[in-house]
């Protein structure tokens, strides 16, 4: 059934229509006969519906996955995964719930099998983000790597379009910066202007028409693009405002990334606006910020921060936050850039040049 292909980075990947149901060949593949079911409480039947399916290999479901992956939940998750004695970990969700199995697997070195609900890409990379006492930090660990991705479009055929389109973007923005990354590569470089080209082709019949799966499937084939290069190169300014803004304000992941990337590519812009050039060249135009805010326009996107609740008094201690420990980027990150570039994406302007 479907596609399967070996990644990059050695996951079994397949896509295809219905694949959810084929998850009890994955888990004898793995030898797992008590698999712990993960989600988030939103998605709880989703969740049961799949221990149904498992039957007897089902050894517990824990639907209690939140964004940014507290600490606190994973110690919890960890300890119900010792108490049922689960032998591998199936995510079905999206970022959240994909990120805490990772977390759970750093800690008990069970396999993952990800069954992605999103866009976001998580799936696809060894890379962890976790928050403790109001601060994200990411790591990077080939053990936290899911063992096999089933891509199945009919589960995001029912994701929201708001969703759909966050997540999209969301996607969007790791081959954005995957573009001008300095450990860049030929072959990372490929992936991020597929990714690019699937959801620019992809992504407006889909919010057109939500149940149309060969464009869904085209779109899941770009989030898998995005986050794979995502797990091989550095990310750079777009990236730490968004963790920034997420660890310590409490944004929502998939939103914040939509309305902050117009504004980060614009700036980098500046200094690469030939590494960009791809930007343009998928969505049109020839600015790469306002090509992408174009296109979140269209896509109906969130623009503004301050629609997701952050205050305009928060904007300098989120500035003082980014120059912490800042990440490498293309162009120097200066706290005036940063405070005049988190003002536009706040009150929702289009992006400086």
């Amino acid at each position: 059934m479907g596609l399967s292909i070996t990644s990059i980075n050695g996951q079994k990947v397949r896509f295809g229509a219905g694949l959810r149901n084929d998850i009890c060949s994955e888990l004898s593949e793995l030898s797992s006969t008590k698999a712990l079911i993960l989600s988030t409480p939103q998605q709880v039947d989703m969740a049961m519906e799949l221990a149904t399916m498992i039957g007897d290999r089902a050894s517990g479901v824990f639907t209690r996955a939140t964004m940014h992956t507290p600490v606190d939940v994973t110690e919890e998750a960890v300890e119900h995964a010792q108490s049922v004695q689960a032998d591998s970990v199936v995510a079905i969700g999206g970022g959240s719930t994909i990120g805490l199995s990772k977390a759970i697997s750093l800690r008990t070195g069970l396999p993952q099998v990800a069954i992605p609900t999103t866009y976001a890409g998580s799936e696809a990379t060894p890379i962890l983000g976790q928050t403790d006492k109001g601060i994200k930090t990411t790591l990077t660990d080939a053990n936290v790597l899911p063992r096999v991705i089933l891509y199945d479009p009919e589960l995001v055929a029912s994701l929201p379009p708001s969703m759909t389109v966050t997540s999209a973007l969301n996607a969007v923005a790791h081959a954005a910066e995957a573009l001008y990354a300095k450990d860049r590569t030929e072959e990372t470089t490929a992936l991020a202007i597929n990714g690019l080209k699937a959801f620019a082709e992809g992504l407006p019949t889909v919010v057109e028409n939500p149940n149309d799966l060969k464009a869904r499937e085209e779109t899941q084939r770009g989030a898998w693009a995005c986050g794979t290069v995502l797990g091989l190169v550095g990310m750079a300014l777009h990236h730490k405002l968004c963790h920034t803004l997420g660890g310590s304000f409490n944004l929502p992941h998939a939103e914040t990334h939509a309305i902050v990337l117009p504004h980060a590519i614009a700036y980098n812009a500046v200094s690469v606006p030939d590494l960009l050039a791809p930007v343009s060249d998928s969505l049109g135009g020839s600015k790469p910020g306002q090509a992408l805010w174009e296109f979140a326009i269209a896509m109906g996107a969130p623009l503004a921060l301050k629609d997701l609740g952050l205050s305009e008094d928060d904007l300098d201690r989120a500035t003082e936050i980014t120059l912490k420990n800042p990440y490498w980027n293309p162009r120097s990150v200066t706290a005036d850039g940063v405070r005049a570039l988190l003002q536009n994406a706040w009150a929702g302007n289009a992006p400086s040049v």
